[in-house]
């Protein structure tokens, strides 16, 4: 198949020709980048550039080619999206938020399993064809929301790739079966171990990291902690996950979600933070929140830690945020960090596509730098994004709804609707 007309990552207008799931060939069509610089500037209206395109074709008609999103930190089995909007009712702190979220999801106008699928689907037809969830999994909800998101993966094997990760939202300690309940929810088939805030959440650090990496090493899986801890705490949970991983030779297979506490103190401490995190391959994946201080994006590119982005909660009973495009998210990583150049604004969306990527596969290569632009060479996976937009900044700043989405070189969704 040919993708005709396109300009990968903004440049000149090529041809991209897929074999099978892979990107065979990237082909200039001898149109100077400053004519092709839009759609309109290709010169050929789109009824006329629809009818030259053949049956195994896909046209472009000069939008840009992206690599497409990968969203590498979201909860799925907690989304609203589609339901009446309902005011925010929780209190502060991840206890009393987890108590709200507890109360209520049960009581929702649409079963989990279908708001899990819905929510899924929206997601793929804007953009996104690599998922990393979490479900929640505790002595109240037993399985029941891992397998509604384990029932999507599986509804979805042919328009996305979806990892899942058994979360102990409520912690390992505070309630008698919750580790006994992260066990099961591996053995049903996830396929990460989640912990979550060590310290300030089950208060014994060692013991919540002893169950968290015990299960990973018996059953062969990577892991992924929440961490909320503010500061020096935050930093001491830190160290301790990096012990675990060098400890069990887990370089590679450990990400510290969220990290809002980590990057609060002085230059010489975020410096070597990231500099242990490289040491022990540990990535991280933000959610780009406001009102907190940044991840060092430029700092840890330089020292190839993997970064990722995600949504978070999608508009659910934790906050009335997301709506299942991560190109609004890529907005607001750029927006967050006050990037108005564009190769930085182009480096947010090579973190959200190939960067969270790299973290759901550890053979795909990591982002080498702030200008490293991924995702569309010859033997690179058609994992692919036909995006409206000037340039790539525009792009983000526009955030336009004419879009095609492929997957393993199949088209999935145009237009914002699943194909």
């Amino acid at each position: 198949m040919w993708i005709r007309r396109c300009r990968p990552w903004g440049a000149a207008l090529s041809d991209v020709r897929l074999e099978r799931e892979l990107i065979a060939e990237v082909v200039p069509v001898g149109v100077d980048a400053a004519a092709g610089g839009s759609a309109a500037g290709v010169g050929t209206d789109a009824a006329q550039a629809r009818a030259e395109v053949g049956p195994d074709e896909v046209d472009g008609r000069g939008r840009l080619l992206l690599p497409a999103f990968a969203d590498v930190h979201v909860h799925l089995d907690s989304t609203r999206l589609g339901l009446p909007f309902r005011p925010h009712t929780g209190a502060p702190g991840v206890w009393a938020m987890m108590l709200n979220d507890r109360e209520h999801w049960r009581q929702a106008e649409e079963g989990i399993t279908e708001r899990v699928a819905r929510t899924l689907g929206m997601m793929v037809a804007r953009g996104t064809t690599r998922v990393r969830s979490f479900a929640q999994v505790d002595v109240d909800a037993g399985l029941e929301r891992l397998e509604a998101v384990l029932a999507a993966r599986e509804a979805f094997r042919d328009w996305a790739e979806v990892q899942v990760i058994a979360f102990p939202q409520a912690g390992l300690l505070r309630e008698e079966g919750s580790a006994r309940v992260l066990e099961d929810a591996l053995r049903a088939g996830a396929d990460v171990v989640g912990g979550i805030d060590p310290c300030s959440l089950d208060r014994d650090p060692v013991r919540h990291l002893d169950v968290v990496f015990g299960l990973a090493e018996r059953y062969g899986l990577p892991v992924d902690v929440h961490l909320h801890e503010p500061g020096e705490l935050g930093r001491f949970s830190a160290d301790l996950i990096l012990e675990r991983t060098h400890a069990l030779g887990m370089q590679g297979r450990v990400l510290i979600s969220h990290g809002y506490g980590l990057w609060d103190g002085t230059e010489s401490q975020t410096r070597a933070l990231v500099e242990r995190l490289a040491e022990a391959d540990v990535a991280t994946a933000t959610v780009a929140p406001g009102g907190r201080q940044n991840l060092p994006l430029q700092l840890l590119v330089e020292h190839d830690v993997r970064v990722g982005l995600g949504e978070d909660g999608q508009r659910d009973y934790w906050s009335p945020y997301g709506n299942a495009d991560m190109l609004d998210r890529t907005w607001q990583l750029a927006f967050t960090h006050g990037f108005r150049r564009d190769d930085l604004v182009e480096h947010c969306l090579a973190v959200a596509t190939r960067g969270g990527a790299s973290i759901m596969d550890a053979d795909l290569p990591r982002l080498a730098g702030v200008e490293d632009r991924p995702g569309l060479a010859v033997g690179d996976r058609a994992d692919l994004l036909l995006l409206d937009g000037e340039t790539p900044t525009a792009a983000v700043m526009d955030r336009l709804p004419d879009r095609t989405v492929l997957h393993r070189g199949r088209v999935v969704a145009e237009g914002l609707e699943l194909v």
